[in-house]
């Protein structure tokens, strides 16, 4: 069995790395450089920096930011956030990103995807889906989860795979930041249906919440940010307890 993955993510505005709670509510968790160093050190798999009011502003992704991450880090790391464009990507790749997340500008133009994987390949693009229930059906949402689309979750990620992304990074906004868990059936049911990897992201609250997640939930990854950043437990820590419940992780 390949190794699951432990990811923390750290979400940007302005420079500074802050989190909150369904997506709103930021407050500040420090430095995105320091941080990312910090959970180098400690044995992340890879990192994930989203500039989450890119798109929302239509500014261009903070290239600056990844060639400052690119020469204080040594694992690799996905950056997402306005990427609307071959050329944007193409940016990033050349300041020192490994993979570039795409939203927004995916879901108003899925075409998108083939093209930077037709250019770049497949193990550079990961289609990011923020999905929350609407009556029962999970809805894609965009703009940082201010705009609610008519795409639902399975079948969008199923045409993301078909056009090219070589990973899903599925986060539930109904449970983002709330550190209640994740929803491990709908997790279950999105990688039981895809041939490529699934990061799982929203609601990581405890060691039990990821290890459910890797197991009854079958993501390749987990994604998580508060429970890093406030220091209520470090990546070395969590992988060890993972590992000796039987989870395979590198150590």
């Amino acid at each position: 069995m390949l190794s699951k993955r432990i990811i923390p993510c750290l979400d940007v505005k302005d420079g500074r790395t802050v989190k909150g709670i369904n997506f709103v509510n930021l407050r500040d968790a420090g430095d995105p450089v320091e941080l990312g160093a910090r959970y180098a050190a400690e044995g992340a798999d890879e990192l994930v920096y989203l500039d989450i009011n890119a798109s929302h502003e239509g500014r261009r992704t903070f290239t600056g930011l990844v060639t400052r991450i690119s020469e204080a880090i040594d694992i690799p790391f996905t950056v997402g956030g306005g990427i609307s464009s071959e050329k944007d990507a193409g940016r990033l790749l050349d300041a020192g990103a490994d993979k570039i997340s795409v939203n927004t500008a995916a879901v108003d133009d899925p075409d998108l995807i083939t093209r930077i994987a037709s250019r770049f390949g497949s193990q550079f693009i990961v289609c990011a889906i923020d999905a929350k229930m609407v009556d029962g059906i999970w809805k894609v949402t965009t703009h940082g989860g201010r705009n609610l689309t008519d795409k639902e979750l399975f079948s969008w990620a199923k045409e993301a795979q078909e056009r090219g992304a070589g990973e899903i990074l599925f986060t539930s906004m109904d449970h983002d930041g709330s550190k209640a868990g994740y929803p491990c059936r709908t997790f279950e049911r999105l990688c039981s249906s895809l041939d490529i990897p699934v990061i799982a992201s929203g609601g990581a609250g405890s060691i039990e919440d990821i290890a459910k997640v890797l197991t009854e939930g079958k993501a390749d990854a987990a994604l998580a940010a508060s429970i890093f950043h406030y220091g209520e437990i470090s990546v070395q820590e969590l992988k060890k307890a993972l590992a000796s419940r039987g989870i395979p992780v590198r150590l």
